[in-house]
């Protein structure tokens, strides 16, 4: 099928048809929207949503999924906000599979920051995979249909358009999606990877390249995870009849887990005046300020093109540069000053430099970033503030310093760690 058609164009504007009155999410990229998503699911984050988490009605109907992951990936609310609002609720027994989840995304953060070569590799490859998406006609045709929505299977076209359009996912569908990518349509998980991250609102480096590289049998070497026709069917009532899916997925090749390094650390939280500096690794600035601490100054900055070498997809950029606008707001109303946005762009350390030594300030604060393609324009404007004997320090959440040292290999042993650190952290278990 050609890729031009776009078959999943037809597909997807069919979908409200399907599905007239039933809830869609809308992704403001506010706090208040978040809140009101929030405080909207509470209900549902016990049983409701262990018995029906897995199933994707389509982009019409998220009755049965928190669909919060947009504002927690740029911390517009806190994990602990969501575990919080559980446990306001149910008992930890009966929200366990709501609160396991809130903490996958904590695993994988931590298991990468224990290796962040793993990103750096997966960096690697990728360019080397669109170098070669060049110059072999064949791959970029297949490559194209995918991404296009014109391989002819029914799911895959379908969520194909719905990521493009929506810049969202349910989880299920990104693990089948991946599954196809790699083990039906033999195309490179690092390419689909990038995909993802282009337009995922979500979108982060460890959760995304992590969940491919365990789909792939990289991540738990030897475990794969096959896309099935029955279980599509089931999960998605019946709304997709995917045929000639791969029957086996074999374990991808790939290069060994390297060994578990040192766990970085936040730098010390600074008393006095400040300047706090907001990107989309955290952008809940009211909470940002340590006691002690008085901000003179604040910025932020979206860095979402510098996901990939593709730059990012319309969504995904729509909701970080709404989302900083919107911290910017609400941190500058909290702390009685006003917020000034600074472009990501090749001027990016000399402004942010000027906005520095402007506001007088000897500390630049910022939420810590993890590895990713945030760290490395920090660690650049590191070097060019301290050239002016101003510092940099990211500060780490209490909730990131207490569950990462657990993250060192599978889930599980985070996993069994959750009541005690959920206790330490003084939620209600």
């Amino acid at each position: 099928m050609a890729a031009c058609q776009r078959p999943w164009r037809h597909i997807f504007a069919q979908m409200d048809d399907l599905f007239p009155n039933l809830d869609a999410v809308a992704f403001a990229p506010s706090r208040e929207a978040g809140v009101q998503r929030l405080s909207a699911f509470q209900p549902k984050m016990g049983r409701a949503y262990a018995s029906e988490r897995n199933s994707d009605y389509g982009p019409s109907r998220r009755t049965n999924v928190s669909a919060l992951s947009p504002w927690v990936r740029t911390r517009t609310l806190l994990e602990e906000e969501l575990v919080r609002g559980a446990l306001d609720k149910f008992a930890l027994s009966t929200a366990e599979k709501f609160v396991q989840e809130v903490c996958w995304r904590t695993y994988f953060k931590g298991w990468m920051e224990h290796r962040p070569g793993v990103w750096r590799a997966y960096q690697d490859e990728l360019e080397r995979q669109l170098d070669l998406l060049e110059r072999n006609s064949g791959l970029k045709t297949a490559y194209d249909e995918a991404v296009e929505g014109g391989t002819g299977i029914d799911c895959f076209d379908a969520w194909a358009g719905e990521l493009v359009e929506t810049g969202y996912l349910h989880n299920h569908s990104r693990m089948w999606f991946a599954s196809i990518w790699m083990f039906t349509l033999g195309l490179p998980w690092e390419l689909g990877a990038d995909f993802f991250l282009r337009h995922l609102m979500d979108g982060d480096a460890a959760s995304n390249t992590l969940s491919w590289r365990w789909v792939g049998g990289l991540h738990t070497p030897g475990k794969t995870y096959l896309a099935r026709p029955s279980n599509i069917r089931k999960y998605t009532a019946d709304r997709f009849d995917p045929q000639g899916l791969a029957s086996s997925a074999e374990p991808l090749a790939g290069f060994d887990n390297p060994a578990i390094g040192p766990l970085p650390l936040g730098d010390a939280r600074p008393e006095g005046d400040v300047a706090m500096l907001l990107t989309e690794e955290d952008l809940n600035g009211e909470t940002l300020r340590p006691a002690g601490a008085t901000v003179r100054a604040l910025a932020g900055v979206s860095f979402a093109a510098a996901r990939s070498p593709l730059g990012v997809g319309a969504e995904a950029e729509r909701f970080a540069q709404g989302a900083v606008a919107d911290a910017l707001a609400r941190a500058g109303a909290a702390h009685g000053c006003d917020g000034q946005a600074l472009q990501a762009g090749d001027g990016f350390v000399e402004a942010a430099v000027d906005w520095a030594r402007a506001s007088g300030a000897p500390v630049v604060i910022t939420g810590y970033a993890p590895t990713g393609w945030v760290r490395p324009k920090l660690e650049g404007l590191a070097r060019a503030l301290a050239a002016h004997d101003i510092q940099l320090r990211q500060l780490q959440r209490d909730w990131d310093q207490a569950f990462w040292p657990h993250a060192k290999r599978g889930f599980f042993g985070l996993k069994k760690k959750i009541p005690s650190v959920l206790a330490e952290l003084g939620l209600p278990v």
